[in-house]
């Protein structure tokens, strides 16, 4: 599905990076930063211009080729690994952040990866995400049509009690992100960091 949806000649879900993100990346800590799903690259290679080293994650190699194009485009290098979610290691105390920006997984692969997000970090690291909640069923302007897929901000908080949340909310916002993500839409902000 994800090779074929990156397969067009356009980024479909734009080149600039998601809103809550670019407003809120300083507070991740410079250093590595792993991108999760990360498909096309827009995220990744933002945080690249502002001197992260970046490794982008995703299951499509098309998305990650594109990604790799982009940072081209935008004179700075990021790190493609193309992997499913469900069997890749996130790996122990190396990441100053992680950002995951509409990563939805199916539930038991959605807990796998959240339980390694903690141990992954470094002292200090922040986990940045936003994704869609189950009330995004209603809007209709992107997202997984099931929602098993979606998050809520009482599952995040209590998916992460080992970290300190700086943010936690359900909101309404207008995004503006390619083909796929564009009008109002129902998400969870969260942010938190590891003591």
């Amino acid at each position: 599905m994800w090779d074929e949806r990156y397969s067009q000649q356009e980024y479909v879900y734009g080149t600039e990076p998601n809103d809550f993100l670019k407003q809120h990346a300083d507070y991740i800590p410079k250093g590595k930063v792993l991108c999760l799903a990360e498909g096309e690259g827009r995220n990744a290679v933002y945080l690249a211009s502002l001197g992260y080293e970046v490794t982008a994650v995703d299951s499509s190699q098309v998305g990650l080729d594109k990604a790799k194009r982009l940072a081209k485009e935008k004179g700075v290098v990021i790190e493609c690994i193309c992997a499913d979610l469900n069997e890749f290691d996130l790996g122990q105390d190396q990441w100053q952040g992680v950002v995951s920006i509409f990563c939805h997984l199916p539930p038991p692969v959605r807990h796998k990866v959240h339980q390694q997000i903690s141990p992954c970090l470094r002292s200090g690291g922040v986990l940045l995400l936003e994704g869609y909640t189950e009330q995004q069923l209603n809007y209709g302007t992107g997202g997984p049509p099931v929602k098993e897929m979606m998050m809520s901000a009482p599952e995040l908080e209590s998916t992460f009690p080992e970290l300190n949340i700086k943010l936690n909310q359900e909101i309404e916002r207008n995004i503006v992100e390619g083909l796929f993500h564009t009008g109002d839409g129902h998400v969870v902000q969260f942010i938190a960091q590891k003591p």
